[in-house]
C-alpha cells in the first residue's frame, strides 16, 4: 500500500495540499461559463440554436408512437368495416398518418444534424479557451511550483482535460438531459392516458436504472482514478527520460530507463484491467434492469389487450414507447460512465486552474519607468523554505551603466539574487528598487522587458536559430536579427550552415555546442536591449579558449549597461565596477579586483588557485587534446567550487 501511495504522488501534476478537491457539480459549474461566454453573442444565439432543434426533435420522438398507434389502429378499423361509402376519406386519413409518421421518425435525425453543425463551433471554442486558460495560466504561476512538478504530468492533466471538455459538452447536454425529458414526456402522455401502472412500471424502471447505473459507477470511478494516475505517471517517465537521453546515453542506463517504464506500464495494464472488468460488471446489471421492465410491460399490455381495454395499435406504442426509451437509456447509462470519466480527468485541470500564482501584481501596479536603470538591492533576505535562509541581508547598489560582481562557493545564494530581481520569488524581507521603484509594485511584464540575461545553461527551442535569436524580441525585422548575431560574433556561424539562419538546434539546442548556444543566447539579449543586465555563470560551462571567445561578446553586450555578474571564473570580472564575495548568504568581502587581492582575504585565495590552475592548462596546452583539457579545466572548476 506504501508503493502504491508513492506512485499516486508521482503521477498527479500537483497534490491535495495545493488546491481543494472538487466536486462533481463543481465541475460541471466550472464549464459552463465557457459554454456561455458573455461576450460572445454569436456562441449564445448558437446554443439556443441547438437547444431548440434539440427539444423540437425529443417532442417527434416521443410522438411518433403515437402516430403509429393511430394508423395501425385506423387499418383494423378500416379492414373490419363493412361500409364502403367513406373508404376515400379512410384511406386518405391513413396516407395522411403514414406520412405524419414518416416526419416524426426523419425529424429527429434531421434536427440532430443541424443541432451538431450549429453546436460544434461551441463545444470547440470552449475547448480552445479553457486549454489556452491553462496553458498561460502555467506560465503565470510560481517558479517553485514548475520546480516541483513533472512536466510530463502537467502536459497530459492539461490534454486530457481539454479533450474532456468537449465530451462533457456532447454527452451532458445533448444525451443526458435531453433523455430525461423523453421519459418526463412519455409518462405525462402515458399517466393523462392510460392506468396508473404503465407509468409506475415506467418511472420504477427507470429510478432503479438510474440508481444503479449511478450507485455502480461511483463505485467504480476509483478503478478510473487509479487508471488515470498510472497513465500519467508512465507519461512523465517516459518524457523525462526523453528529455534527459543524452544524460542516459552517458550512463548506459538505457535497459534501466526501460524497465522504469515497463513496471510504470505493467501498473497502468493492471488498473485498466480492473476498470474494463467493473465495467462489464455493470453492463450487465443495466440489462437485466431493462429486459424486466420491457417484460413486464408487454405482459401488462397483453393481458389489458386480451380483456378489451387495449387496442392493437396501443400494444404496438406500449412496446414501441419501451424500445425508444431504453435505447437512449442504454447511453444514459454509457453516456454516464463517460461523464464520470471526463469528470476525473478534468479534475486536475481545473485543480490546476484554481491554483494561484506566488507572485502576483498589485492592483494598482504600474509599469516600470526606467531612466538609467540604477538597482538597489536594501537589505535583502530570503528563503526558498521555513527556517533555511539563503540570503541575509543584503546590500549592495549598481549604478547606472556600472557592472557589480558576485562570486561565492556553490549555494552561496548568488543565483537567488538574479531570481529575486526577475521577480520569480519574493523577498522574505527588504526591497529590490530599479531607478528607485520598488519591483513589486510594478507589473511583472513591464519588469522583465527591462531586465535581460544570459544565464549559464542557456535552453533553445526546438526551431532555427533566426527564431531563438528573435526570441528577444518578436516583432524584430531579420536585419535587425542579423545585427545582433554579428554582435555577439555568431552571424560568421550562422550563414556558413547549409540553411543559414533557418537552421534548427534541436531539442534544447543540443545540435548547437556550449559556445554556439551562448552565442545565440548573447544574441537573443542584445536584440532585446534591456536596460538592466544579468550574467549568470554565463561562461562557467566553457572551457578556457571558449570563454575568451564569448568574454568579448559579453563585454560588447554588457557595454554601457547596467549590469549584475554572477560568477564563477574570477577571470571574467577583473574589470567589474566592484566585486562582492557571498558566503552562507552574507557578502563578506566587497571592493575592486585588485582591492580584493591585496586584502588576502576569501577572494584573494579563491584567485590564487584559479590562476595556477589557468596558467597550469595553458602551459600545457601544445602537449594533452582538447577533450583532455576540457575535462581538466571541469577538474578545476569543481576543486574551486
Amino acid at each position: 500500500m506504501e508503493h502504491f501511495s508513492h506512485a499516486m504522488a508521482f503521477a498527479d501534476p500537483f497534490t491535495a495540499d495545493d488546491v481543494e478537491r472538487r466536486t462533481p457539480l463543481q465541475t460541471v459549474k466550472a464549464v459552463l461559463p465557457f459554454l456561455w461566454p458573455e461576450d460572445r453573442r454569436d456562441m449564445q444565439l448558437r446554443v439556443v440554436i441547438a437547444v431548440a432543434c434539440l427539444l423540437l426533435g425529443r417532442t417527434a420522438n416521443v410522438y411518433g408512437p403515437i402516430v403509429l398507434k393511430d394508423l395501425i389502429d385506423g387499418l383494423e378499423a378500416f379492414v373490419a368495416s363493412t361500409q364502403t361509402v367513406n373508404q376515400a376519406d379512410v384511406i386518405s386519413g391513413l396516407l395522411n398518418l403514414v406520412l405524419l409518421y414518416g416526419l416524426t421518425v426523419m425529424l429527429p435525425g434531421v434536427l440532430t444534424e443541424i443541432r451538431s453543425a450549429v453546436f460544434v463551433p461551441v463545444s470547440e471554442f470552449a475547448q480552445r479557451v479553457i486549454g489556452l486558460r491553462a496553458f498561460s495560466h502555467l506560465h503565470d504561476l510560481s517558479m517553485r511550483f514548475h520546480l516541483d512538478r513533472k512536466t510530463g504530468g502537467l502536459s497530459r492533466a492539461v490534454e486530457r482535460g481539454t479533450r474532456a471538455v468537449q465530451q462533457i459538452t456532447g454527452l451532458f447536454a445533448f444525451n443526458v438531459l435531453p433523455t430525461l425529458f423523453e421519459i418526463s414526456m412519455v409518462s405525462i402522455y402515458l399517466a393523462i392516458s392510460y392506468p396508473p401502472k404503465y407509468v409506475l412500471v415506467i418511472l420504477m424502471a427507470v429510478v432503479g436504472y438510474i440508481a444503479f447505473t449511478l450507485l455502480f459507477t461511483e463505485w467504480r470511478t476509483k478503478f478510473r482514478r487509479d487508471m488515470v494516475s498510472q497513465e500519467s505517471r508512465a507519461t512523465s517517465i517516459n518524457v523525462d527520460s526523453l528529455l534527459n537521453f543524452e544524460t542516459v546515453k552517458y550512463f548506459g542506463n538505457e535497459k534501466y530507463e526501460a524497465n522504469r517504464y515497463n513496471d510504470a506500464l505493467v501498473r497502468y495494464m493492471h488498473a485498466s484491467v480492473k476498470s474494463q472488468k467493473t465495467l462489464g460488471l455493470l453492463n450487465s446489471g443495466q440489462l437485466v434492469v431493462r429486459v424486466i421492465c420491457q417484460v413486464t410491460i408487454l405482459l401488462l399490455a397483453v393481458q389489458d389487450y386480451l380483456s378489451g381495454d387495449l387496442t392493437t395499435g396501443e400494444v404496438v406504442m406500449l412496446n414501441t414507447f419501451m424500445l425508444q426509451l431504453f435505447i437512449p437509456l442504454g447511453f444514459l447509462g454509457s453516456s454516464y460512465r463517460m461523464i464520470r470519466q471526463a469528470l476525473v480527468d478534468m479534475e486536475y485541470l481545473f485543480q490546476l486552474l484554481d491554483l494561484k500564482p506566488e507572485i502576483n501584481d498589485r492592483e494598482d501596479a504600474a509599469p516600470l519607468q526606467v531612466a538609467g536603470g540604477k538597482v538597489e538591492f536594501q537589505h535583502i533576505s530570503f528563503s526558498y523554505e521555513p527556517g533555511q535562509p539563503i540570503l541575509k541581508d543584503i546590500n549592495f547598489d549598481i549604478e547606472q551603466g556600472k557592472t557589480v560582481a558576485v562570486v561565492g562557493p556553490s549555494g552561496a545564494g548568488k543565483s537567488t539574487l538574479s531570481r529575486l530581481l526577475f521577480r520569480f520569488y519574493g523577498a522574505n524581507a527588504g526591497k529590490i528598487l530599479i531607478d528607485g521603484q520598488d519591483i513589486s509594485d510594478i507589473t511583472q511584464d513591464s519588469l522583465r522587458h527591462a531586465v535581460g540575461i544570459v544565464p549559464q545553461d542557456t535552453v533553445l527551442f526546438n526551431d532555427s536559430i533566426q527564431y531563438n535569436i528573435r526570441y528577444g524580441k518578436p516583432d524584430a525585422t531579420d536585419e535587425e536579427v542579423e545585427t545582433a548575431a554579428r554582435l555577439a560574433s555568431i552571424h560568421e556561424f550562422i550563414v556558413s550552415q547549409p540553411n543559414g539562419y533557418q537552421t534548427r538546434v534541436g531539442e534544447r539546442g543540443l545540435k548547437l555546442s556550449g559556445g554556439e548556444k551562448q552565442r545565440v543566447a548573447i544574441a537573443r539579449t542584445i536584440l532585446k536591449n534591456p536596460a538592466v543586465l544579468v550574467l549568470d555563470e554565463a561562461t562557467s560551462a566553457l572551457d578556457i579558449k571558449t570563454e575568451r571567445d564569448i568574454q568579448a561578446a559579453l563585454t560588447e553586450v554588457s557595454r554601457n549597461r547596467t549590469t549584475l555578474v554572477i560568477a564563477h571564473r574570477l577571470s571574467t570580472i577583473v574589470n567589474a565596477d566592484e566585486i562582492l564575495v557571498l558566503s552562507k548568504g552574507e557578502i563578506i568581502e566587497r571592493g575592486t579586483h585588485m582591492e580584493l587581492v591585496v586584502a588576502s582575504g576569501t577572494y584573494a585565495e579563491m584567485w590564487r588557485r584559479q590562476k595556477e590552475a589557468a596558467d597550469e592548462i595553458e602551459k600545457i596546452q601544445e602537449i594533452f587534446t582538447d577533450d583532455e583539457i576540457r575535462s581538466l579545466q571541469i577538474e578545476t572548476d569543481n576543486l574551486s567550487r
